[in-house]
């Protein structure tokens, strides 16, 4: 061997040893993929999603992490785009991250859970409520909130049992989420003897609905639903109030995001929004919420807790799989129940959780929302 030849072999030597050193180094902490919106129209959302992740990451390293190992945060920006999401998916893949918390929008949930599903990732979404996402018969994906087949009914129910309107009108932005709720709630009205006299479609990012609430006021419409998120409905709702439509407006949890009031400015007060519970409120979680307010950071956001679940909810799954293999984690999480700040969580078969109640909230411009839900 010349000496040149020896130089060049030490030298790849040393990378290899780099190589194995980085790689030791990198597997002393679990990794965790955050994907959601960190820019667009509802990175408001996102905030949540990050937020409520990052501090259970962060109070799960501070009692000692998983086994031993440290939690540690990735963060992907998907701007609830669906093509955006398949890249930040397969990115995830590409960074070798094993468990996700994530997706949000659940058109950017469904195309990324499909690869998360084929190249053995597990993905626990806090917020992307279509059914369709699980139920596919995949194994690898789970939610820590409640479907809009749930919503849409909880929805429609208290329209039809308390509200009790003359002229319904059903709207949605055309989407996954939105038009999935609305048909959800369309359906259970119909089922309750209501007629939905005006069911539309609008496109998400428009500014002027002035031609839809002609219609509505032609149609004498007093309550109207809208399936979507908050940057479409708070327009709807100014521009209503503008041109002298009189009409109750109702949301799912895609609005209940305190931007809509800034938008709709005092047009937003009376707004129902079905929501999950208010888990910041509840007793058992009063230090939590301390330390989000102590970060000054908002507690009271529908997919805070959720997401903080989720991520108890992975490091339970590798606790009872003895194991950081996805497989034998998702397993576990099917097998399992876990105590989180969100209650005592258990998945069926398709990953969907087996008890889960959506509230019915009122809004109110400048003030706390309260729950108008029957007892």
């Amino acid at each position: 061997m010349t000496k040149a030849t020896k130089q060049i072999s030490k030298l790849f030597a040393a990378m290899v040893l780099a190589g194995v050193a980085s790689h030791s180094f990198a597997a002393d902490t679990i990794k965790i993929g955050i994907a959601g919106p960190k820019t667009g129209p509802v990175a408001q959302y996102g905030d949540m999603q990050f937020s409520g992740a990052k501090m259970a990451i962060e109070q799960i390293n501070a009692k000692g992490g998983v086994d031993g190992k440290k939690l540690e945060a990735v963060e992907y920006d998907d701007a609830c785009d669906p093509k955006q999401a398949v890249a930040v998916a397969n990115k995830v893949v590409n960074d070798g991250v094993k468990f996700v918390v994530g997706h949000l929008c659940s058109s950017s949930t469904q195309p990324a859970s499909d690869i998360y599903e084929d190249e053995g990732v597990v993905m626990i979404t806090p917020a992307a409520t279509s059914p369709d996402i699980t139920a596919r018969g995949y194994k690898m994906v789970f939610r820590t909130i409640g479907l809009d087949s749930a919503q849409g009914p909880a929805a429609g129910n208290y329209i039809a049992d308390h509200v009790k309107p003359k002229i319904v009108a059903v709207l949605h932005d055309k989407q996954q989420y939105g038009e999935g709720i609305a048909t959800a709630v369309k359906a259970t009205l119909e089922k309750k003897g209501v007629k939905v006299a005006v069911f539309e479609g609008v496109n998400a990012g428009d500014k002027d609905f002035s031609s839809m609430i002609a219609k509505l006021k032609q149609a004498n419409v007093d309550f109207v639903y809208y399936g979507g998120y908050h940057p479409e409905l708070g327009l709807i709702l100014r521009q209503s109030q503008e041109k002298g439509l009189k009409a109750k407006f109702m949301g799912p949890e895609g609005v209940g995001n305190d931007s809509i009031s800034q938008i709709a400015k005092d047009a937003s007060e009376g707004l129902l929004v079905t929501l999950p519970k208010s888990f910041d409120q509840d007793p058992a979680n009063v230090a939590l919420a301390d330390a989000f307010k102590a970060k000054k950071e908002d507690p009271s956001g529908p997919f805070v807790f959720p997401s903080y679940s989720a991520v108890e909810v992975i490091a339970g799954g590798i606790t009872a799989a003895k194991s950081e293999d996805p497989a034998k984690v998702a397993e576990a999480i099917h097998a399992g129940t876990f105590k989180t700040p969100t209650g005592d969580l258990s998945f069926d078969a398709k990953g969907d959780l087996k008890d889960f109640k959506f509230v019915v909230y009122e809004w109110h411009f400048g003030k706390p929302k309260t729950e108008v839900s029957p007892q």
